[in-house]
Protein backbone atom coordinates (compact mmCIF):
# COMPACT_ATOMS: atom_id res chain seq x y z
CA UNK A 1 0.00 0.00 0.00
CA UNK A 2 1.34 3.59 -1.27
CA UNK A 3 0.66 7.02 1.20
CA UNK A 4 1.42 9.99 -0.70
CA UNK A 5 1.56 13.01 2.20
CA UNK A 6 0.92 16.18 0.29
CA UNK A 7 2.77 17.80 3.05
CA UNK A 8 6.36 19.00 4.85
CA UNK A 9 8.15 15.83 4.87
CA UNK A 10 8.51 14.41 9.00
CA UNK A 11 4.88 14.76 10.68
CA UNK A 12 4.19 11.37 9.45
CA UNK A 13 7.11 9.78 11.49
CA UNK A 14 6.77 12.35 14.23
CA UNK A 15 2.88 11.96 15.32
CA UNK A 16 3.06 7.79 14.30
CA UNK A 17 1.10 5.87 16.31
CA UNK A 18 2.94 3.42 18.20
CA UNK A 19 0.89 0.61 16.89
CA UNK A 20 1.49 1.36 13.47
CA UNK A 21 4.41 -0.40 11.44
CA UNK A 22 5.29 2.66 9.16
CA UNK A 23 7.66 0.06 7.46
CA UNK A 24 4.80 -1.66 5.82
CA UNK A 25 4.04 1.27 3.62
CA UNK A 26 5.59 2.84 0.57
CA UNK A 27 5.56 6.61 1.87
CA UNK A 28 5.97 9.62 -0.84
CA UNK A 29 5.76 13.73 -0.29
CA UNK A 30 5.12 16.16 -2.38
CA UNK A 31 5.01 20.02 -1.17
CA UNK A 32 1.09 21.06 0.16
CA UNK A 33 1.83 23.58 -2.58
CA UNK A 34 2.56 21.59 -5.58
CA UNK A 35 0.85 21.92 -8.77
CA UNK A 36 -1.56 18.83 -9.79
CA UNK A 37 1.51 17.53 -12.01
CA UNK A 38 3.64 17.38 -9.31
CA UNK A 39 1.46 15.46 -6.59
CA UNK A 40 0.62 13.07 -9.41
CA UNK A 41 4.50 12.77 -10.11
CA UNK A 42 5.29 11.89 -6.63
CA UNK A 43 2.12 9.59 -6.05
CA UNK A 44 -0.06 8.87 -9.02
CA UNK A 45 -0.14 4.85 -7.91
CA UNK A 46 -0.89 6.09 -4.09
CA UNK A 47 -3.95 4.03 -2.22
CA UNK A 48 -4.43 6.83 0.44
CA UNK A 49 -3.53 10.43 0.82
CA UNK A 50 -2.75 12.24 4.21
CA UNK A 51 -2.95 16.09 3.04
CA UNK A 52 -2.22 19.70 5.08
CA UNK A 53 -5.40 21.06 5.88
CA UNK A 54 -4.51 24.40 3.80
CA UNK A 55 -3.45 22.36 0.42
CA UNK A 56 -5.72 21.66 -2.78
CA UNK A 57 -6.90 18.30 -4.30
CA UNK A 58 -8.35 19.05 -7.46
CA UNK A 59 -10.90 16.68 -9.50
CA UNK A 60 -8.00 16.12 -12.00
CA UNK A 61 -5.93 14.77 -9.58
CA UNK A 62 -8.46 12.53 -7.87
CA UNK A 63 -9.91 10.97 -11.64
CA UNK A 64 -5.94 9.90 -12.37
CA UNK A 65 -5.31 8.35 -9.33
CA UNK A 66 -6.76 4.67 -10.32
CA UNK A 67 -5.65 2.91 -6.77
CA UNK A 68 -7.01 5.65 -4.85
CA UNK A 69 -9.18 5.25 -1.81
CA UNK A 70 -9.45 7.53 1.52
CA UNK A 71 -8.52 11.58 1.24
CA UNK A 72 -7.85 12.11 4.56
CA UNK A 73 -7.06 15.70 5.90
CA UNK A 74 -4.20 16.15 8.16
CA UNK A 75 -6.65 18.37 10.41
CA UNK A 76 -10.25 19.17 10.46
CA UNK A 77 -10.15 21.80 7.33
CA UNK A 78 -11.34 20.11 3.82
CA UNK A 79 -12.20 23.38 1.76
CA UNK A 80 -9.56 22.85 -1.04
CA UNK A 81 -10.42 19.35 -1.68
CA UNK A 82 -12.96 18.82 -4.25
CA UNK A 83 -15.64 16.35 -2.41
CA UNK A 84 -18.05 16.11 -5.60
CA UNK A 85 -15.43 14.34 -7.76
CA UNK A 86 -14.01 12.12 -5.23
CA UNK A 87 -17.81 11.36 -4.24
CA UNK A 88 -18.16 10.61 -7.83
CA UNK A 89 -15.23 8.27 -7.65
CA UNK A 90 -16.17 6.67 -4.53
CA UNK A 91 -13.02 8.16 -2.93
CA UNK A 92 -13.85 8.83 1.12
CA UNK A 93 -12.73 11.91 1.79
CA UNK A 94 -12.32 12.35 5.70
CA UNK A 95 -11.13 15.05 8.55
CA UNK A 96 -10.09 15.56 11.86
CA UNK A 97 -13.15 16.46 13.50
CA UNK A 98 -12.88 18.43 16.66
CA UNK A 99 -9.81 16.94 17.40
CA UNK A 100 -8.03 20.59 17.58
CA UNK A 101 -11.00 22.09 18.79
CA UNK A 102 -9.51 22.49 22.63
CA UNK A 103 -6.60 23.70 20.71
CA UNK A 104 -8.02 26.96 18.82
CA UNK A 105 -10.00 27.50 21.70
CA UNK A 106 -7.26 28.16 24.08
CA UNK A 107 -6.08 30.31 21.13
CA UNK A 108 -9.31 32.04 20.71
CA UNK A 109 -8.93 33.12 24.60
CA UNK A 110 -5.14 33.85 24.46
CA UNK A 111 -5.81 36.49 21.60
CA UNK A 112 -8.93 38.01 24.03
CA UNK A 113 -6.84 38.26 26.73
CA UNK A 114 -3.93 39.52 25.16
CA UNK A 115 -5.88 42.77 23.69
CA UNK A 116 -7.61 43.52 26.56
CA UNK A 117 -4.26 43.58 28.76
CA UNK A 118 -2.93 45.12 25.85
CA UNK A 119 0.11 42.69 26.03
CA UNK A 120 2.08 43.28 22.66
CA UNK A 121 2.18 47.00 24.16
CA UNK A 122 3.38 45.99 27.56
CA UNK A 123 5.95 43.74 26.25
CA UNK A 124 7.44 46.49 23.85
CA UNK A 125 7.25 49.39 26.97
CA UNK A 126 9.03 46.75 29.54
CA UNK A 127 11.94 46.21 26.80
CA UNK A 128 12.39 49.87 26.26
CA UNK A 129 12.68 50.14 30.16
CA UNK A 130 9.05 52.17 30.39
CA UNK A 131 7.46 49.51 32.91
CA UNK A 132 6.46 51.93 35.25
CA UNK A 133 5.10 54.80 32.99
CA UNK A 134 2.51 52.28 31.50
CA UNK A 135 2.10 50.72 34.63
CA UNK A 136 0.85 54.32 35.91
CA UNK A 137 -1.28 54.73 33.16
CA UNK A 138 -2.85 52.11 33.12
CA UNK A 139 -3.86 52.47 36.97
CA UNK A 140 -4.84 56.26 36.20
CA UNK A 141 -7.22 55.47 32.97
CA UNK A 142 -9.09 52.20 34.20
CA UNK A 143 -8.27 50.73 30.55
CA UNK A 144 -7.34 47.12 31.01
CA UNK A 145 -9.98 44.93 31.07
CA UNK A 146 -11.16 41.52 32.35
CA UNK A 147 -13.37 38.56 30.77
CA UNK A 148 -15.53 39.14 33.42
CA UNK A 149 -16.90 42.58 32.46
CA UNK A 150 -17.66 41.15 28.79
CA UNK A 151 -20.20 39.96 26.68
CA UNK A 152 -18.52 37.60 24.48
CA UNK A 153 -20.31 36.54 21.07
CA UNK A 154 -19.59 33.55 19.32
CA UNK A 155 -20.40 33.39 16.00
CA UNK A 156 -20.95 29.61 14.62
CA UNK A 157 -21.45 27.22 17.60
CA UNK A 158 -19.76 23.62 16.14
CA UNK A 159 -17.08 22.14 18.05
CA UNK A 160 -14.89 24.83 18.51
CA UNK A 161 -17.02 27.51 19.78
CA UNK A 162 -18.21 25.45 22.03
CA UNK A 163 -14.90 24.30 23.19
CA UNK A 164 -14.29 28.23 23.85
CA UNK A 165 -17.58 28.55 25.82
CA UNK A 166 -16.47 25.94 28.16
CA UNK A 167 -13.39 27.79 28.75
CA UNK A 168 -14.62 31.20 29.10
CA UNK A 169 -17.06 30.33 31.54
CA UNK A 170 -14.24 29.92 34.28
CA UNK A 171 -13.72 33.47 33.24
CA UNK A 172 -17.22 34.73 34.23
CA UNK A 173 -17.72 35.99 30.69
CA UNK A 174 -21.91 36.63 29.43
CA UNK A 175 -21.76 34.29 26.91
CA UNK A 176 -24.05 35.02 23.61
CA UNK A 177 -23.93 32.80 20.44
CA UNK A 178 -25.33 33.09 17.02
CA UNK A 179 -25.61 29.76 14.23
CA UNK A 180 -27.31 28.95 11.25
CA UNK A 181 -29.41 26.50 13.62
CA UNK A 182 -30.15 26.74 17.36
CA UNK A 183 -28.50 24.15 19.50
CA UNK A 184 -31.03 24.47 22.86
CA UNK A 185 -29.89 21.31 24.23
CA UNK A 186 -26.42 22.39 25.06
CA UNK A 187 -27.05 26.30 26.00
CA UNK A 188 -27.51 25.37 29.41
CA UNK A 189 -24.49 23.22 29.90
CA UNK A 190 -22.35 25.64 27.91
CA UNK A 191 -23.84 28.73 29.90
CA UNK A 192 -24.73 30.62 26.81
CA UNK A 193 -27.65 32.40 25.40
CA UNK A 194 -28.82 32.51 21.83
CA UNK A 195 -29.31 35.58 20.19
CA UNK A 196 -30.15 36.86 16.65
CA UNK A 197 -26.80 38.42 14.46
CA UNK A 198 -27.86 41.77 14.95
CA UNK A 199 -28.56 40.96 18.72
CA UNK A 200 -24.92 40.11 18.88
CA UNK A 201 -22.92 42.65 16.53
CA UNK A 202 -24.86 45.32 19.00
CA UNK A 203 -24.48 43.68 22.41
CA UNK A 204 -20.63 42.24 22.03
CA UNK A 205 -17.66 43.65 23.72
CA UNK A 206 -15.68 41.03 21.65
CA UNK A 207 -16.91 39.06 18.50
CA UNK A 208 -15.09 35.28 18.03
CA UNK A 209 -15.40 34.01 14.70
CA UNK A 210 -16.30 30.15 14.00
CA UNK A 211 -17.63 29.34 11.21
CA UNK A 212 -16.65 27.62 8.20
CA UNK A 213 -15.01 28.97 5.18
CA UNK A 214 -17.13 28.82 1.85
CA UNK A 215 -18.80 30.80 -1.24
CA UNK A 216 -21.53 31.97 1.25
CA UNK A 217 -19.09 32.92 4.23
CA UNK A 218 -16.78 34.79 2.08
CA UNK A 219 -15.67 38.17 3.46
CA UNK A 220 -19.02 37.39 5.66
CA UNK A 221 -16.73 40.37 8.51
CA UNK A 222 -17.40 43.08 5.76
CA UNK A 223 -17.65 47.08 6.26
CA UNK A 224 -21.51 46.50 6.93
CA UNK A 225 -20.72 43.88 9.71
CA UNK A 226 -17.96 45.65 11.43
CA UNK A 227 -20.01 49.28 11.35
CA UNK A 228 -22.96 47.42 13.03
CA UNK A 229 -20.49 46.20 15.54
CA UNK A 230 -20.67 47.63 18.95
CA UNK A 231 -18.59 51.18 19.73
CA UNK A 232 -14.95 50.12 20.68
CA UNK A 233 -15.59 46.21 20.82
CA UNK A 234 -13.03 43.54 19.40
CA UNK A 235 -12.55 41.03 16.48
CA UNK A 236 -10.93 37.22 17.05
CA UNK A 237 -10.66 35.32 13.73
CA UNK A 238 -9.41 32.04 14.49
CA UNK A 239 -11.17 30.26 12.17
CA UNK A 240 -10.16 30.95 8.54
CA UNK A 241 -8.83 34.20 6.90
CA UNK A 242 -11.32 34.55 4.05
CA UNK A 243 -13.99 35.37 6.23
CA UNK A 244 -12.80 38.99 7.00
CA UNK A 245 -12.47 41.70 4.58
CA UNK A 246 -9.16 42.88 5.63
CA UNK A 247 -9.75 46.32 3.79
CA UNK A 248 -13.09 46.76 5.82
CA UNK A 249 -11.35 46.05 9.33
CA UNK A 250 -8.41 48.57 8.73
CA UNK A 251 -11.46 50.92 7.98
CA UNK A 252 -12.98 49.73 11.24
CA UNK A 253 -9.43 49.78 12.93
CA UNK A 254 -8.49 53.30 11.52
CA UNK A 255 -11.62 55.09 12.28
CA UNK A 256 -11.23 54.09 16.06
CA UNK A 257 -14.65 52.09 15.62
CA UNK A 258 -13.25 49.09 16.80
CA UNK A 259 -10.42 48.99 19.71
CA UNK A 260 -8.64 46.23 18.19
CA UNK A 261 -8.72 42.58 16.56
CA UNK A 262 -6.98 39.12 17.07
CA UNK A 263 -5.92 37.34 14.44
CA UNK A 264 -4.63 33.79 14.03
CA UNK A 265 -5.26 33.59 10.39
CA UNK A 266 -5.76 36.67 7.72
CA UNK A 267 -6.82 36.51 4.02
CA UNK A 268 -4.13 35.22 1.59
CA UNK A 269 -1.85 32.83 3.59
CA UNK A 270 1.16 32.67 3.29
CA UNK A 271 1.22 35.93 4.52
CA UNK A 272 3.52 38.13 2.59
CA UNK A 273 5.30 41.87 3.33
CA UNK A 274 2.58 42.92 1.08
CA UNK A 275 -0.51 42.28 2.66
CA UNK A 276 -2.78 44.79 3.37
CA UNK A 277 -2.91 44.39 7.14
CA UNK A 278 0.97 44.59 7.21
CA UNK A 279 0.86 47.75 4.88
CA UNK A 280 -1.40 49.17 7.03
CA UNK A 281 -0.78 52.74 8.87
CA UNK A 282 1.07 51.77 12.44
CA UNK A 283 -1.61 52.73 14.59
CA UNK A 284 -3.78 50.35 12.86
CA UNK A 285 -0.67 47.69 13.22
CA UNK A 286 -0.62 48.42 16.99
CA UNK A 287 -4.56 47.62 17.13
CA UNK A 288 -3.84 44.18 16.06
CA UNK A 289 -2.52 40.99 18.12
CA UNK A 290 -1.53 38.24 14.87
CA UNK A 291 -0.35 34.62 15.61
CA UNK A 292 0.70 32.48 12.72
CA UNK A 293 -2.42 30.52 12.02
CA UNK A 294 -1.16 28.45 14.87
CA UNK A 295 -4.20 27.34 17.13
CA UNK A 296 -4.86 24.32 16.35
CA UNK A 297 -1.24 22.62 15.77
CA UNK A 298 0.07 22.31 19.05
CA UNK A 299 1.26 18.58 19.48
CA UNK A 300 -1.25 17.13 21.11
CA UNK A 301 -3.52 18.06 18.60
CA UNK A 302 -1.37 16.67 15.98
CA UNK A 303 -1.16 13.10 17.68
CA UNK A 304 -5.07 13.07 18.08
CA UNK A 305 -5.31 13.92 14.10
CA UNK A 306 -2.97 10.81 13.21
CA UNK A 307 -4.50 8.28 15.49
CA UNK A 308 -7.85 9.42 13.42
CA UNK A 309 -5.98 9.18 9.88
CA UNK A 310 -4.35 5.19 11.01
CA UNK A 311 -7.97 4.44 12.49
CA UNK A 312 -9.53 5.21 9.30
CA UNK A 313 -6.90 3.93 6.90
CA UNK A 314 -7.00 0.47 9.00
CA UNK A 315 -10.72 0.29 8.86
CA UNK A 316 -10.68 0.56 4.61
CA UNK A 317 -7.83 -1.74 4.44
CA UNK A 318 -9.89 -4.53 5.76
CA UNK A 319 -12.88 -3.55 3.98
CA UNK A 320 -14.82 -1.03 6.03
CA UNK A 321 -16.09 2.20 6.11
CA UNK A 322 -13.34 4.87 7.62
CA UNK A 323 -15.32 6.87 10.86
CA UNK A 324 -14.83 10.29 9.76
CA UNK A 325 -16.11 10.72 6.20
CA UNK A 326 -17.61 14.12 5.00
CA UNK A 327 -18.64 12.89 1.42
CA UNK A 328 -21.06 10.66 1.91
CA UNK A 329 -22.78 8.56 -0.77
Amino acid sequence: MKILVVGKEGRLAQYVPQWVDLSKYEIAYVNPWGTDEDILKAGKDADFMLVDAMARVSGEVIFAMPNLKMIHSEGVGFNYFDIEAAREKKVYVCNCKAANAGAVAEQSVLLMLSLLRHLTDGDKAFREGKQLAVKEDYMVHGSLKELSECTIGLLGFGDIAQASAKMLQAFGAKLIYHNRTRKEDLEKELGVTYVSKEELLAQSDIISVYLNSNAETYHYVDEAFLSAMKEGAYLINTARGDLVDSEALIKALASGHLAGAGLDTVSDEPVTLENPLLKAPEEVKDKCVFSCHIGGITGGAFRRCHEMFWSDLKKVEAGEKPEHIVNPW
